[in-house]
């Protein structure tokens, strides 16, 4: 029977769940807790599993999505997947948010762009294959759009409005635009699965946060 993989995003305050028999999706859930994921998560985890008459122990293979988003939302999914692998002796893979949402686009260059708050984005580009061609990045949204490479891009956003007058007058006027949901489990879980059997998923201990920009932590320390 084909593996099964469960699939957690809570770098948001909109998260989701995700179980999948190899690339099938068998349910993705929505989640929203603007209090924060850590008193609902493993609620939420038990009742996905048990609608489809799994246990953590069935399993072959946990996925977190691993930022850029919320310090706090990143650590608490991170944390859940990490238990989880080790307690049953399974791999883990930690992807990308900005990966998994250029999955929902169709262009040949993907720039996907998330609201980093403090007037800035995180960025990237992908092309079709899901290959890096611009690494992820945090700056100003119009800086970005400077660095950009070359070719017909693609917008991938989970809410572009922003964004959109910035484009008038430059070379992405009239670009197309991709609406990337805010459930991003599903598409973790595909990408974890692509890479569990290419043999690059492993000891849940060596998966890490995908921050991208320091903490708030570590930002105040260096100006004192």
């Amino acid at each position: 029977m084909t593996e099964l993989i469960l699939a957690v995003d809570t770098t948001h305050e909109f998260g989701s769940l995700a179980l999948l028999r190899g690339s099938q999706v068998l349910e993705e859930m929505l989640l929203h807790a603007p209090e924060g994921f850590g008193q609902i998560l493993f609620g939420r985890l038990g009742d996905l599993l048990s609608r489809h008459g799994a246990k953590p122990t069935d399993v072959d293979c946990f996925a977190a999505a691993s930022g850029p988003g919320s310090f706090t939302g990143v650590r608490i999914g991170l944390a859940t997947v990490k238990g989880l692998a080790e307690a049953t002796g399974k791999p883990a893979v930690a992807v990308s948010n900005l990966a998994a949402m250029a999955r929902h686009g169709s262009g040949g260059l993907r720039a996907v762009v998330l609201d980093a708050r403090r007037g800035e984005v995180y960025g990237a580009v992908y092309d079709a294959s899901g290959r890096a061609v611009a690494a992820e990045t945090v700056m100003p949204f119009k800086e970005w759009l400077d660095r950009l490479p070359e070719g017909e891009i693609e917008f991938v956003a989970m809410d572009f409005s922003p964004f959109a007058a910035a484009l008038e007058g430059t070379r992405f006027a009239g670009a197309a635009v991709t609406t990337a949901p805010r459930a991003l489990a599903a598409e973790v879980g595909r990408i974890a699965y692509e890479q569990w059997r290419a043999g690059q998923a492993g000891d849940p201990a060596g998966i890490d946060a995908n921050y991208v920009r320091r903490s708030d932590a570590e930002l105040f320390w260096k100006e004192y």
